[in-house]
């Protein structure tokens, strides 16, 4: 299996909501690291106790927007719901032996476009 189809496998293991099944995509020395929080997930473990903890208004949903691999090295653009909350993460994975080893994650927050700049640009139509 390669690198893309690792990374695929564990979105898809995501998305049943059984995070320890997920996590068994993760290598046992995971690093999940979050720049944004300057935090870090070691192991696959507390991925899995995390994420299961993590409070939601329903169960997850998550569509791939777009992926891109070269090498061990994948990059997806996620959209991730929980019914409530609307979010997307942009995940940089490295993958090696068929699990992923590492995955550097931001979650950036939607704003308000600025209207000085409202005659240059288009409003996107959410999905």
């Amino acid at each position: 299996m390669d690198a893309k189809q690792t990374v695929l496998s564990f979105w898809q293991a995501m998305e049943s909501n059984d995070f320890y099944a997920a996590s068994e995509w993760l290598d046992e020395r995971y690093e999940g690291i979050w720049p944004q929080s300057s935090e870090v997930i070691r192991g696959r473990d507390n991925f899995a106790a995390l994420n299961s903890a993590y409070p939601a208004d329903g169960l997850w949903r998550f569509t791939i927007n777009s992926i891109v691999a070269e090498g061990n090295q994948v990059v997806t653009d996620v959209s991730v719901t929980d019914g409530n909350r609307q979010d997307r993460v942009i995940t940089f994975s490295t993958v090696k032996g068929g699990l992923i080893v590492k995955q550097v994650e931001f979650w950036p927050d939607n704003y308000p476009a600025p209207e000085w700049r409202a005659q240059w640009v288009e409003r996107l139509m959410a999905d």
